[in-house]
């Protein structure tokens, strides 16, 4: 059985997904600051920093003791790895797509994700698909097939973001550590590889770290802080909120970049892009309209058979009518 969560929770867990999101999906507002620093020396800063600013909050909340256990399970630190790899390239893009004037492209990549881990779960995990999900995802497949018309060739940023975070997400199930020492774990391993590149870009007098002023220097080191802020937030709302609750709350993000995208960096929306986002928003509304439809028939049937077994005396009246 589920401990109760109280009013208060909730609203705590509302607050923090949303705030979780928004920081997110206000990214793009972020990266610019950093120029002239390159996609990749913010790659690693972002790394190195993160790492720090993880393990002061593990210091601080004193959430230590999974790190011992986790030493000795050498399959477990190889999918950490992975998942580091991933991570990796997922954000890099993610910067340079942001810093080269595709933030849109962005968003679209973060709105095709859940179309993207449906369809991971069915060749990776064998998953089952309801008639209503395949239709998303074919909705989905056709506003790729959209977007590359217009584009002239496949949007690759929004793929290789949708994929890649799809890929994490999976491999973070099966490493099965909480936000916070998952990232501590992969920062852990990006680390070393990222101070060995700004150490690199030092000696050969291109890092920007100490070249830029003190301003700068504080901007790259708050690469860490935000990307751990977040993090943290969704960990709160995790164990307070139901699923379904924080998958709707998820659209915050690409809505924001996608906002961003047109009303602060002025891209451009031809016709066909309209089209693309489209269809991808029909597909979201189909997964969201199947997820709310089979989670109400699943409470009314988990309604029916606590009435069922349930013992009625004079006083008592039937679970259903009772929260009806």
């Amino acid at each position: 059985m589920k401990p109760h969560i109280s009013r208060d929770e909730t609203r705590t867990g509302l607050l923090c997904s949303v705030a979780a999101y928004s920081i997110w999906g206000l990214f793009p507002l972020y990266w610019p600051l950093l120029e002239p620093t390159s996609a990749a020396e913010i790659l690693a800063h972002r790394m190195v920093w993160s790492l720090v600013t993880v393990a002061l909050a593990l210091l601080a909340t004193r959430r230590l003791d999974w790190i011992r256990p986790l030493l000795r399970q050498p399959k477990r630190i190889g999918m950490i790895a992975l998942g580091a790899l991933f991570i990796s390239v997922n954000w890099g893009v993610y910067i340079w797509g942001v810093n080269t004037g595709h933030v849109v492209d962005t968003s679209m990549g973060y709105f095709i994700n859940p179309l993207v881990s449906i369809a991971f779960g069915v060749l990776v995990l064998r998953e089952r698909l309801r008639p209503l999900q395949w239709t998303a995802v074919g909705v989905g497949a056709a506003a790729v097939v959209v977007m590359a018309v217009a584009y002239g060739k496949p949007p690759w940023i929004s793929l290789v973001l949708a994929a890649t975070f799809s890929t994490y997400g999976l491999v973070k199930k099966k490493v099965g550590l909480g936000g916070l020492e998952s990232m501590a774990a992969e920062t852990a391993v990006q680390f070393l590889p990222a101070l060995g590149f700004l150490l690199f870009l030092g000696a050969q007098g291109r890092s920007t770290f100490t070249a830029s002023g003190t301003g700068h220097a504080l901007l790259l080191a708050g690469t860490g802080v935000i990307t751990a802020l977040p993090l943290i937030c969704f960990g709160i709302a995790a164990v307070r909120l139901p699923l379904s609750v924080i998958g709707m709350v998820q659209y915050l993000a690409p809505v924001f970049q996608f906002a961003l995208g047109i009303t602060v960096f002025h891209e451009t929306m031809p016709p066909e892009r309209w089209a693309g986002f489209a269809l991808v928003w029909l597909a979201l509304a189909l997964l969201t309209w199947d997820a709310l439809r089979t989670a109400r028939r699943a409470r009314a049937e988990l309604l029916a058979v606590q009435d069922r077994v349930r013992p009625v005396s004079g006083n008592e009246r039937p679970v259903s009518e009772t929260l009806s």
